[in-house]
């Protein structure tokens, strides 16, 4: 029997992160799905009339390609898939795992060439750029052992975090998107972290369930070449199929001069020297979904984590927030600064907006995890 919260999800997909209708074709992009689900997601949208076009994946077959991957055949796949995706006007991808890992023997230099060849084309300036797109993961027992949670327990917290209230979400953001788009100068302060930078005239994008989800961020930009200080990673993110802690940049004008990650430190580097733009910040963001509260090595989730911020090396959105510095990297990284992560400030033009995770002026009260949940 399928499960209600599958239909109820598909239905917030249809209704309001596509918004789909009769003008709609909308391809369906799954990996590693239950075919019950993926039928379930076929039907509502059906239902919506929109067009519907399904590719479905599997990662162990993906990982076979990627391990004999060559440029040529990287070009092939992304020609075919840029057509396909000309044709549409909304994307919704569904990405489960059976192994997070599952990447992990796959060369950092077939990763970077595939970003580059395939990345770049079919999903920066096609899909991000021409669709209406969302995206989610699927509550798997792989996704549930990263979480070092039981598979019940997970998928409850799956639900849970994927379908908050979405319109009182929007409308507490509301305030904050406001007070970024007047603010100069941005100040972040926490262990290891002292970095200051500009994000006048870049605006600010309120994130209420209409790309991710699950959701929960306001973002902007740094301007490309203002920032200047150290900031200090405190979560571990998944990359590439490969785990990195201790992240550190220490960031002159705006571009990452030094980068450590520990053992990972050369593969850091590595992807930051994939192109000019991997060491310029592509997007800011402060997130603060209720229900997230601690990390997952699962990026989605882990920067909509309440009281955290991310810090993005790679390429900005097109757009509003902006900056113009273009990478085949997008890598969202991310610090949490409530007290049991070490505490830390945010600062707009000098006022303090946030301590320790909780927002502290009036109008932003509003976004604190006991008036969202």
């Amino acid at each position: 029997m399928l499960d209600p919260r599958v239909t109820k999800l598909a239905e917030l997909f249809a209704d309001h992160c596509c918004e789909l209708g009769p003008a709609d074709t909308v391809l369906l992009h799954v990996f590693d799905i239950p075919e019950a689900a993926v039928a379930e997601f076929v039907r509502v949208f059906q239902s919506r009339s929109a067009q519907v076009v399904v590719r479905d994946e599997r990662s162990i077959v993906r990982r076979q390609l990627m391990l004999g991957m060559t440029e040529s055949n990287a070009t092939t796949i992304a020609k075919i898939e840029k057509f396909e995706m000309e044709q549409m006007t909304a994307y919704v991808a569904l990405r489960g795992t059976h192994n997070y890992a599952e990447f992990a023997d796959v060369s950092g230099a077939t990763q970077t060439m595939w970003s580059k060849v395939y990345g770049t084309p079919v999903v920066f300036e096609t899909r991000v750029a021409k669709t209406k797109w969302s995206v989610t993961r699927w509550p798997s027992s792989g996704m549930a052992q990263q979480a070092s949670m039981s598979t019940a327990a997970f998928e409850d917290f799956f639900f849970d975090v994927t379908t908050v209230d979405y319109a009182r979400m929007a409308k507490a953001a509301e305030p904050l998107a406001e007070l970024m788009d007047k603010t100069e100068r941005v100040r972040l302060v926490g262990p290891g972290t002292d970095l200051e930078f500009s994000i006048a005239g870049m605006g600010a994008v309120p994130c209420s369930g209409k790309r991710n989800i699950p959701d929960g961020e306001c973002y902007s930009c740094p301007v490309r070449d203002s920032g200047s200080g150290v900031v200090q990673y405190n979560t571990v993110s998944l990359h590439q199929g490969t785990e990195f802690k201790d992240i550190r940049f220490e960031v002159k004008n705006g571009k990452i001069v030094d980068a450590s990650a520990g053992a990972q430190t050369a593969k850091l580097n590595d992807i930051l020297d994939t192109d000019e733009g991997a060491r310029y910040f592509g997007e800011w963001s402060l997130g603060y979904n209720p229900h997230v509260l601690h990390p997952m090595k699962d990026t989605l989730f882990d920067e909509k984590i309440a009281g955290s911020f991310h810090l993005t090396p790679g390429n900005a959105y097109e757009g509003v927030a902006d900056n113009g510095n273009r990478s085949s990297v997008h890598w969202d990284l991310v610090c949490i600064q409530r007290p049991d992560y070490g505490g830390g400030e945010v600062y707009f033009d000098g006022r303090l907006i946030r301590k320790d995770g909780r927002f502290v002026l009036p109008e932003l009260d509003g976004l604190n995890p006991e008036r969202l949940s």
